[in-house]
């Protein structure tokens, strides 16, 4: 018998079935507090719906990443739609607008139009990780669920839909994607084609964005009694002139990408040891945050970190600084302790791009205007597009400007739109076949 392959119009008839439950469940998701570390709930909530609505495959990995398939012919491609799980803290509760930070209260509210040039009014879900990324991981776990029900009512799939939560993207530095491909997929023998992201794209195409590397300075200097400063040598005004040459030469010189913008420097913490009020410090470690683009090789970008310090040291022979990638060491909530450096990769995909027309074809079709932007923050597809070279985009219905704020929240007209260009996302990349896993540049 020839296979009935779903289209989009297939679709369409069984949306309105999940999308009160696709609400609920972003609301449910929002009652849980998931900071970098401590993801199990929102986990359990993940594989708990992928259970009920008829995934083929879920399972945790050892990490605590969540995976998920609607597995169609072999042949065709896979298509990742990845969410983080983690979140940052809420920070004062006060400054919520009366609004608990984990409520998942729905309501009436005030909010930017796509653009950003007018506020509307519309029903929006508010809580933390409202708009990074748990309304995205809901929306995309509901995809599946409607792919689920095509199958389940007779239809082929032209491709397999894999949905992947990870750990660890906010203070891991995308550590839970690393582990994910390192170890997971191979292990478990699966691969990919493309993916799809939940990170915040207002309903449009995220094509891309800078790379973020965290660079530790130290200098040194030799310790005294604070009564008597002379007799030392101050780590922190040594400091001083290493960070006024990084803040007034370098920055100024870093390179310009047309679609990313500038690269950047940012010295965002600086501390001393030993840190005692009486005592001259001999140690100041200096954590700047440098933006990339494409390209800029990582090896010289640390070069030119200390060649910086070169040109001090010879001006002044008591100074003495060491610079290097900075590395953190975290514990995922199964009890893994892992380490990585903190580097996350640059990467564009271009308009032209099989998987880029793909999915702009699959948006004609579900009714929606075709509009693209390239995100300021770095995602998880530092990995799959920057480390892996695998095409990549982002689609949601969150907005940016919400992310890491007390005004968290999504538009749940958004949130709908979503379900729908997710899922034709979905049926016009498999359909486009395995063109659209063509590596990037």
């Amino acid at each position: 018998m020839e296979k009935k392959y779903a289209h989009f119009s297939d679709a369409k008839q069984y949306l309105d079935e999940y999308r009160d439950d696709m609400i609920d469940f972003a609301q449910r998701l929002l009652r849980v507090k998931a900071v970098s570390g401590h993801e199990k709930g929102v986990a359990d909530l993940y594989l708990a719906e992928m259970e009920k609505l008829g995934y083929d495959e879920y399972f945790r990995d050892k990490y605590g990443n969540v995976v998920g398939l609607v597995k169609g012919d072999p042949e065709g491609p896979t298509i990742m739609y990845n969410s983080h799980m983690d979140h940052v803290d809420e920070g004062d509760v006060k400054n919520w607008e009366g609004y608990d930070p984990y409520g998942g209260l729905k309501d009436v509210c005030e909010v930017d139009n796509q653009e950003k040039t007018a506020v509307e009014k519309t029903t929006c879900l508010h809580g933390r990780a409202a708009s990074d990324v748990k309304s995205g991981g809901a929306v995309q776990i509901y995809s599946g669920a409607v792919l689920a029900r095509l199958k389940k009512e007779g239809y082929s799939l032209k491709g397999t839909f894999m949905f992947t939560g990870v750990i660890l993207e906010e203070a891991g530095e995308n550590l839970g994607m690393k582990l994910l491909h390192r170890y997971t997929l191979p292990e478990r023998g699966l691969d990919y084609d493309c993916v799809v992201s939940s990170e915040a794209t207002s309903l449009k195409l995220a094509l891309g964005h800078r790379g973020r590397i965290e660079y530790l300075a130290t200098t040194h200097g030799r310790m005294s009694h604070g009564s008597a400063p002379w007799l030392g040598i101050n780590a922190v005004y040594e400091a001083i002139p290493f960070i006024t040459k990084v803040k007034d030469e370098l920055y100024p010189s870093l390179p310009i990408d047309p679609d990313l913008g500038q690269s950047s420097i940012s010295l965002n913490i600086i501390s001393c040891l030993p840190g005692a009020l009486s005592t001259v410090p001999d140690t100041c470690l200096m954590a700047f945050d440098r933006r990339t683009i494409p390209s800029e090789d990582p090896e010289k970008v640390l070069d030119q970190f200390k060649d910086v310090a070169k040109q001090i040291a010879d001006e002044d022979p008591d100074f003495k600084c060491d610079v290097d990638v900075n590395h953190g060491t975290y514990t995922t909530y199964t009890g893994e302790t892992v380490s990585d450096e903190k580097n996350s990769y640059p990467w564009k995909i271009e308009k032209d791009h099989p998987l880029a027309k793909a999915a702009a074809e699959g948006l004609i079709n579900a009714g929606q205007e075709v509009k693209y932007t390239h995100w300021v923050f770095a995602t998880d597809l530092s990995v799959t597009a920057g480390m892996y070279k695998k095409p990549s985009i982002g689609y949601s219905p969150m907005q940016e400007q919400y992310a890491h704020t007390p005004y968290d929240k999504v538009r749940v007209d958004y949130m709908q739109k979503a379900l729908d260009g997710n899922i034709s996302i979905f049926l016009s990349c498999a359909e486009a076949g395995k063109a659209i896993g063509k590596e990037l540049d």
